[in-house]
Parts: structure tokens; sequence; C-alpha cells
């Protein structure tokens, strides 16, 4: 099991998010949970690259 941090709100009756490492594709969900399928969906997408030049959040240590 892989376990993805989300970020996700409600808005005006719409559910939105995206997944914290791709803020670019942020999504929506009538409800909650279709919120989540489409978190899923686009992560499977990111993984399986069927999304040409993904943008990633990363961590730069600066001693």
């Amino acid at each position: 099991m892989t376990k993805v941090k989300i970020v996700y709100w409600q808005d005006e009756g719409m559910w939105l998010g995206y997944l914290q490492d791709y803020p670019d594709y942020l999504t929506q969900g009538e409800t909650l949970d279709e919120l989540m399928d489409n978190l899923k969906d686009i992560y499977q997408d990111i993984v399986d690259n069927k999304i040409y030049a993904v943008r990633k959040v990363g961590e730069l240590v600066i001693a």
C-alpha cells in the first residue's frame, strides 16, 4: 500500500484537492469519495508516465 499526502478543502459545495508533491494537478469532486477517486487517478497517471513534464515539489537542504 502506498501512502500519498494530499491537500483538500470544500468550497461552494465542491471538494477540491491535489497531491501534496504535485500541486499543479488540482482536481475536484461533488463528494469527498469522488475527490479521493480523482486523486488516485491522477497519482496513477503520474506513476504510469501518462502526464508529460510533471513538475514536483522537493526540498533543498542548504548548510
